[in-house]
């Protein structure tokens, strides 16, 4: 019988000031915390509220749930320089330590997942487990041994000065499946300027600066190090080739951890926790409250 309370919470917003930056964070209260904390993070120029879907659902369970706006991303500041996953990981545990949390998990997309996958390796013994979404695996230097033809073949579209209502009738088109909140969630990535055009929250000069620190992560190193329990959650995109090669690396990373397991969606987005948030969402329930989850 489903228990969860048919009501759902309130998102409320608030600003965390670390060392180096000004971290903005949707917080979703429960009416009743009986479970650990969850802190959710986002992937490369995507924003908190991608998260929207999963992070009530967890509230409904009980769980007290963060979702933040990396530095240079959504509503967070946007320093110059210094986007390394070392900075970005510790930026993690800044605001753990702020919150005040106990043995939180921890989930984070894409680059977002790599970066949760760095926080495990340089700060042992804080997360009760780590969740890596369509990431976690993603080493950019196999397919590019040079920066140059990485960013060259990366580089981000410059969508600066598009109208919104063409931005936004792109995203209802091209993702037909996702719930409404999934692409009120994509369109957060974007600020919309008051002559009706957007213009991305993460500049272009900073997007290179977050994919040169994704360039130079090497996750593969990290695996047997790493005793934090970690799940896996890949998305079959439906792209042969590319799901093949991803099969492999996943497979790899769950054989060198000590204590991994991979959970596959598919067909599915890449952005996963927007377009299956309530699957998501009781994956993320079951690894911090089901004692045999983990192998």
């Amino acid at each position: 019988m489903n228990t969860l309370p048919t009501s759902r919470p309130t998102p409320r917003h608030e600003w965390h000031q670390l060392a180096a930056s000004s971290i903005h964070a949707v917080h979703w209260d429960p009416a009743e915390p009986s479970a650990p904390p969850c802190l959710l993070v986002h992937g490369l120029a995507s924003n908190a509220r991608l998260w929207d879907g999963v992070g009530w659902r967890l509230a409904q369970m009980g769980h007290p749930t963060v979702a933040i706006d990396q530095r240079g991303h959504g509503q967070s500041s946007k320093p110059d320089d210094d986007y390394a996953m070392e900075t970005v990981a510790n930026e993690l545990r800044e605001l753990i330590a702020l919150l005040d949390w106990t043995a939180p998990l921890i989930a984070g997309q894409s680059w977002g997942a790599n970066v949760v996958l760095e926080f495990a390796h340089r700060h042992p013994g804080i997360a009760q487990s780590i969740t890596c979404v369509d990431g976690g695996f993603i080493q950019l230097q196999d397919r590019f041994p040079v920066w140059e033809d990485a960013a060259a073949a990366m580089a981000p579209p410059k969508l600066i000065g598009t109208p919104f209502e063409q931005m936004q009738s792109w995203m209802a088109s091209s993702n037909p499946d996702w719930p409404e909140e999934g692409r009120l969630g994509q369109l957060a990535n974007f600020e919309v300027r008051d002559d009706g055009t957007v213009a991305p929250w993460l500049t272009f000069e900073r997007h290179l600066q977050v994919l040169r620190g994704l360039w130079e992560h090497q996750p593969s190193a990290l695996y047997p190090e790493i005793n934090t329990p970690l799940l896996m959650v890949p998305a079959d995109t439906g792209d042969v080739a590319w799901t093949s090669s991803k099969r492999q690396a996943v497979e790899d990373a769950i054989a060198a951890l000590p204590h991994g397991r991979a959970e596959w969606f598919s067909p599915a987005h890449h952005d996963v926790h927007a377009q299956h948030p309530a699957e998501v969402a009781e994956l993320l329930h079951r690894a911090s409250t089901e004692a045999d989850f983990f192998p």
